[in-house]
């Protein structure tokens, strides 16, 4: 099955558990977006890329002109459309597509974000090029995601547990990685700020609805690692984990 193909169905089978999950409905990464967007010189017009259950999205509607939720699976954006008419969000519309080939004009957004996405993306440079592209030229552009380690043991390790528990995974960038691939796709960035995500382990292997046999390989993996591995993680008895966020901000 091809890459992207594996992500919508993945995201699909699971969109619902999206909308709920703690992880991703709360933080404040949430608030900084909606500020970031208030602040600008007039209302914004936003594309929210790989928007998932569109907490993003939400985050800025009060504060936008418009609001796009772009994703791959369909399913997720029946749950975005669903919800944003529950919340009063009218300035918000949904589109599927890929994020390496946006179907928009030239300089159409005054603001770009994505929010735990660009882990799944089959090519960020190709995104990146696209997000340059749609952006206004004084415009801003939101990366919030997991960001790897640079330790490459604590790098690996992180990667294996990812993948075995969601196939749809692709790589979880360091922060040094970021700058540089968003300094060769013709952006200024800076880190914002990064934060220690805990990751309760029974619910976030169920979000996925993670086989079994996976699971166990997960559990072996974190239990077997080396011991600074184990330190930097802080994983605990249940096998529950931290993981490294962080916030950028870019701009053409």
């Amino acid at each position: 099955m091809q890459q992207q193909a594996v992500v919508a169905q993945q995201f699909g089978n699971t969109a619902s558990a999206y909308l709920t999950s703690t992880v991703h409905a709360q933080g404040a990464d949430l608030t900084r977006l909606r500020d970031i967007a208030a602040s600008l010189p007039k209302r914004p017009v936003v594309l929210d890329l790989g928007c998932g259950a569109g907490h993003a999205s939400f985050a800025v509607a009060p504060v936008a002109e418009s609001v796009t939720a772009y994703d791959l699976s369909p399913e997720m954006l029946n749950v975005v459309a669903d919800a944003a008419r529950e919340r009063g969000h009218h300035n918000l519309v949904t589109r599927q597509g890929n994020v390496a080939s946006l179907p928009f004009d030239d300089a159409s957004m005054c603001m770009v974000i994505t929010r735990f996405s660009a882990h799944h993306w089959l090519d960020v440079p190709a995104a990146l090029r696209e997000v340059r592209r749609v952006l206004k030229p004084r415009g801003v552009f939101v990366i919030i995601d997991i960001t790897a380690p640079e330790t490459p043991l604590h790098d690996t390790t992180l990667q294996a547990v990812e993948l075995l528990r969601d196939a749809s995974h692709v790589r979880d960038y360091r922060r040094s990685e970021w700058t540089h691939m968003l300094s060769e796709a013709g952006f200024s960035s800076e880190p914002g700020y990064g934060w220690k995500l805990r990751m309760q382990f029974d619910e976030w292997t169920a979000r996925m609805r993670t086989p079994a046999e996976r699971v166990t390989a997960i559990r072996s993996l974190l239990r077997n690692a080396p011991e600074e591995t184990r330190r930097y993680f802080a994983v605990e008895a249940d096998d529950s984990f931290t993981i490294d966020s962080s916030l950028f901000i870019a701009r053409p």
